[in-house]
């Protein structure tokens, strides 16, 4: 399988780099990066935020949602707030 250059990549820069493929047996030598170098500090978490929403499944008109769909990324989020802004107006403060 023959790779493909990135468009960002100059053909000069691409021509100058001599990767061997990445063939079974190649993979299967490979090794976690921590067992090969125990003084990598280990992958730790913070502390996580406790989960302020809850996951539900609701019914809606095809067009409600293609609509906020087409807001881009974060249209859960407006949906969220317009019936925030809902519950406001309705006096159900939050």
């Amino acid at each position: 399988m023959k790779k493909q250059k990135p468009e960002h990549v100059s053909q000069a820069d691409w021509d100058a780099v001599d990767s061997p493929p990445l063939d079974s047996s190649f993979l299967a030598k490979m090794r976690p990066a921590a067992a090969e170098h125990p003084s990598f500090p280990p992958k730790v978490r913070g502390p996580q935020a406790q989960v302020k929403k809850t996951p539900i499944s609701i019914r809606l008109d095809e067009a409600v949602v293609s609509s906020f769909r087409a807001t881009g990324r974060g249209w859960q989020s407006r949906v969220n707030q317009v019936l925030r802004d809902w519950l406001k107006e309705h006096g159900n403060a939050i």
